[in-house]
């Protein structure tokens, strides 16, 4: 798992569009929130989604981009966007690379029954690249505010 001051996991994926986003895009100029979320359009993962988008220009006001990352493809993420209006950016990670490269593939149990997925965790990068925030096992509700703040401190 990774932990507070290490180097950020380089990142290398498609949005929603299937337009390319890299961390070296942000590296130097803006802070990032990646997020990680089971799956689109879920009641957690759209408490968490919407709350985000609530806060966006904040976030923007703090030289901060806030991204979503999943194992959902682009046209999954693409119509979660419209069906809520949402204003965070949403990676693909239909191979699993990144959620890998963060630690956030586990195994989970669910009614007695153990598998593996994506446990809800948020990353804080800040301008050189760095973890500044690492929090494994998220509760949605109240999470995008809680990382606001933490953005407005660094």
């Amino acid at each position: 798992m990774l932990t507070k001051g290490q180097q950020a996991p380089v990142f290398n994926g498609v949005d929603q569009a299937n337009k390319p986003v890299k961390s070296e895009d942000f590296t130097g100029s803006k802070k990032v929130v990646l997020y990680f979320y089971p799956k689109d359009d879920t009641p957690g993962c759209t408490i968490e989604a919407n709350q985000f988008t609530a806060l966006i220009n904040e976030f923007a006001a703090a030289d901060t981009v806030v991204i979503g990352v999943s194992k959902d493809d682009c046209a999954s993420h693409q119509a979660f966007i419209d069906k809520f209006s949402l204003k965070v950016e949403l990676i693909a990670d239909t191979t699993g690379e990144i959620c890998e490269a963060y630690g956030v593939w586990q195994e989970k149990e669910k009614n007695g029954i153990k598998k593996m997925g994506i446990v809800r965790s948020t990353f804080v990068i800040d301008k050189t690249g760095k973890l500044a925030e690492v929090i494994y096992g998220v509760t949605p509700d109240g999470h995008a505010q809680a990382m606001l703040e933490v953005v407005k401190s660094l």
